[in-house]
């Protein structure tokens, strides 16, 4: 039983939840993102809220039920507040700038990385060391913000790298004299 999918999503006023079929659309002031529900789950829109059912009781409906539940939940976040993942540059020469609308880094290749956002997600430099990914979709967010630390992950003996802003790198000690 999914204590997750049980609960039911409140819908804010400004949000405007509509089903078609097995296809949940969520509008809102920052835009509109839309989810195709499984076949074994059911949902339904009550006046404020929107509720999940599994349609029988196997294991996968019981992930999909939380699942579905959670993307509704984030879908109508999204529309709402939207989501915004901050990255900072750790090393010597490491830096970001903004060319157009693509992202320029410099992490210590012989040649600059270009990095062209997916449309939907808005990248920002206010300064060298630090990346702003933002978007509604929280899926996307993540991914871009994954796809570019993963250009250079943050290695454990000086820390220098790509990293997220308050993640914590457990750091080596070198070799001994």
């Amino acid at each position: 039983m999914s204590r997750i999918g049980k609960q039911p999503v409140a819908i804010p006023s400004g949000v405007t939840l509509t089903q078609s079929g097995q296809t949940i659309t969520a509008k809102g002031a920052k835009g509109e993102l839309s989810f195709t529900m499984p076949r074994s789950i059911t949902g339904v829109i009550e006046g404020d809220q929107f509720t999940v059912t599994p349609n029988d009781e196997t294991k996968t409906t019981g992930g999909m039920w939380g699942m579905t539940r959670t993307m509704v939940a984030n879908m109508i976040e999204g529309v709402v507040t939207g989501y915004k993942k901050e990255l900072e540059l750790k090393g010597v020469g490491y830096r970001a700038q903004m060319k157009g609308t693509s992202l320029t880094l410099q992490l210590g290749f012989s040649h600059d990385v270009n990095y062209t956002p997916p449309e939907g997600v808005k990248i920002e430099a206010p300064k060298p060391t630090s990346i702003i990914v933002s978007g509604i979709n929280k899926q996307q967010v993540g991914q871009v913000a994954a796809e570019i630390r993963s250009y250079r992950k943050p290695e454990p003996y000086k820390g220098k790298g790509v990293r997220y802003v308050g993640e914590y790198v457990r750091m080596k000690e070198g070799k001994k004299k």
